[in-house]
């Protein structure tokens, strides 16, 4: 599975939640331990992907996996940072990320505001925010 292209989410019209702000985006960049687990991590992964696709305030989300280089990313775009909390609060994607912890080699998260017009954001654009975070964190550690 290389990439799930950018799927629409109930709270797709963004431009409707204009009184709480812009969009929040938010992407991730997860690798794993090892090749063991990315079956596990892979078949949780679709769960949650689910989850996130059902989740009010989303307004849309794609999925990228390098399952040889075990290595996920996620990008997805929510009416509000309360929408995003919620989800990240919510099982399916709370218990999956408790365990899942233990077998992570390492994560890289940004967010950012969007303008509504400018989503779905494209994957090259989150790939060079994370890469910035990434580097950002590498200089504090």
């Amino acid at each position: 599975m290389p990439t799930i292209p950018w799927m629409p989410g109930p709270g797709r019209d963004a431009a409707g939640a204009a009184e709480s702000g812009p969009p929040v985006v938010m992407a991730s960049r997860l690798e794993l331990r090892s090749l063991l687990s990315v079956p596990r991590f892979f078949l949780l992964s679709l769960v949650v992907f689910r989850q996130v696709r059902r989740s009010p305030g989303l307004i849309g989300a794609s999925l990228r996996a390098q399952p040889l280089k075990r290595t996920f990313w996620t990008l997805s775009a929510w009416r509000d940072r309360a929408a995003l909390e919620e989800f990240n609060r919510t099982d399916p994607h709370a218990k999956s990320v408790r365990g899942l912890r233990p077998v992570m080699k390492g994560s890289v998260f940004v967010f950012w505001n969007a303008e509504a017009g400018e989503l779905p954001i494209a994957w090259d654009e989150a790939r060079r925010r994370l890469a910035d975070q990434a580097a950002k964190e590498a200089r504090r550690a």
